[in-house]
């Protein structure tokens, strides 16, 4: 399998209350159907968690778990960063070159911030990437609602061409995972 799912940032504190994301329980039920086929086709999960010193995202509080909807399995591989992007100052490059990966499905939270940034940096380091179309989100901003913001990222990751790989924008019923 040289396929790995990268589920960013699917935590309580971004899933309930004034900072959940847009349309949240959808889009957790969409990753939860690719998760399921990732680990049915045996390829690794890796759940990923933002942490903070202070605040929603402290380490072990209630905001930083990960939100109760989201299914998980012992087998999954679980990441903390601090920063937007996954790879940075994190174990993820060794996990996946363990592993003998060079494709990525990405789906979680926030579009605008860890998705984006973690996808661009996938991109750099050579990975193959799948955005789950459907199966990211954020908030509003003062400019544009979740929404907008959402599908503006997942058009502009779609068109970035300078890194050689391209982004594959993909419905979440219609990843698939194979060798």
């Amino acid at each position: 399998m040289n396929t790995a799912l990268l589920i960013i940032d699917v935590q309580h504190a971004l899933c309930r209350g004034e900072e959940a994301a847009f349309d949240v329980d959808r889009v957790v039920e969409r990753i939860n159907t690719v998760s399921a086929a990732a680990r049915a086709a045996g390829a690794p999960v890796v759940l990923i968690q933002h942490e903070e010193d202070e605040g929603p995202f402290r380490f072990g509080s209630e905001g930083w778990q990960l939100f109760g909807d989201l299914a998980t399995q012992p087998g999954d591989l679980a990441l903390r960063k601090r920063a937007t992007d996954s790879f940075h100052e994190t174990g993820l490059q060794a996990l996946l070159q363990q592993r003998g990966i060079t494709r990525l499905v990405v789906c979680g939270l926030q579009s605008d911030f860890c998705v984006d940034s973690t996808i661009r940096r996938a991109l750099a380091l050579g990975y193959e990437v799948t955005l789950v179309a459907d199966g990211h989100s954020t908030l509003d901003n003062a400019a544009l609602s979740a929404a907008q913001i959402s599908a503006h990222h997942t058009a502009t990751l779609a068109n970035i061409t300078s890194f050689g790989r391209r982004v594959t924008p993909v419905a979440a019923a219609d990843v698939r995972f194979g060798a």
